[in-house]
């Protein structure tokens, strides 16, 4: 069963309610008691038409459904629940992602929530979908996840403006992982990493070499590039004897997905693509950069 998600305002406030009640009341008792269980169709309605708000529809029922929030910068999701029946059906994950593209419409610059501390497989499903705890006041732990940018580079000259741009947003202790078929522009982004963090050394493949640090030639952080194309996992990557610590490092990892993740919980990962559909010789790169932390939150990308 697949979900339609709908857009919708203060004319949705009784069915939000019918879900409220059904998704919270079969969560664990809890002391005080969820805000949401005090809700009534008439406060949702006006919640939704102040903010605006989500609403999952299968067969023609609510079964989940959220009130957006504007905090400023950031959108906050309120009310977030999914009836039990329809839990396991990817609702609560297609609410998530209509929120990004609502929070990417409206210029915010990520989302956040606020999860209680006695429900730690809460806590663990926003986690798992890209969500970091910033913060805890007590029942609450706040977590936030920033909104992902998307870039075209037509060539190789702008793939390494692209990078030399992101440079002036970096800082020591940073990590990057890059991800993207053979040819797709990893390198080419770091070399203009490279140029733009002002470092020593001209920045090439480090395929046969798996791992190498750039000194800077600005008292700024170094650059540490690594390939971890042939790595077996995060141990053998661990194991690098690098001549500096990543701490004190702007670190890039080639082929680093789904293995240098837990080298950092804040990160910035990075996805090149060669463009769909596109002719031979045809240079154009797609580039998502995908933000994990609250440390990106603000940051020009």
């Amino acid at each position: 069963m697949t979900a339609e998600i709908r857009e919708v305002g203060a004319e949705a406030g009784a069915d939000l309610h019918s879900v409220v009640q059904d998704a919270f009341l079969h969560r664990p008792a809890l002391d005080p008691p969820a805000e949401a269980l005090s809700e009534t169709p008439a406060t949702l309605a006006a919640a939704l038409d102040k903010g605006g708000g989500l609403l999952a529809v299968m067969d023609g029922r609510p079964v989940g459904g959220l009130v957006f929030d504007d905090l400023g910068d950031l959108l906050a999701l309120r009310r977030f629940g999914v009836v039990p029946a329809a839990q396991h059906h990817g609702v609560a994950h297609d609410l998530i992602r209509a929120s990004l593209a609502h929070a990417s419409v409206t210029g915010h610059e990520g989302l956040t929530v606020l999860a209680r501390e006695e429900l730690p497989a809460n806590v663990g499903f926003w986690l798992s979908n890209g969500f970091s705890e910033i913060g805890r006041h007590t029942p609450y732990v706040e977590m936030v996840r920033p909104l992902p940018r998307r870039h075209v580079a037509p060539d190789p000259e702008a793939m390494r403006a692209l990078g030399a741009g992101l440079a002036g947003s970096l800082q020591a202790g940073d990590l990057l992982l890059l991800s993207g078929e053979l040819g797709a522009g990893k390198t080419t982004f770091t070399q203009g990493l490279g140029a733009g963090l002002s470092v020593r050394g001209d920045v090439t493949s480090p395929t046969f070499v798996i791992a190498r640090v750039h000194p800077s030639l600005v008292g700024g952080p170094s650059l540490v590039h690594v390939d971890a194309y042939r790595l077996g996992g995060i141990e053998e990557l661990d194991d690098l004897d690098l001549d500096t610590s990543l701490d004190e490092a702007v670190t890039v990892v080639e082929w680093g997905e789904g293995i240098a993740e837990p080298l950092a919980e804040e990160r910035l990962e990075i996805r090149l693509h060669r463009a769909t559909g596109a002719d031979v010789g045809d240079e154009t790169r797609t580039v998502e950069m995908v933000p994990v932390g609250a440390r990106w939150l603000g940051v020009p990308l």
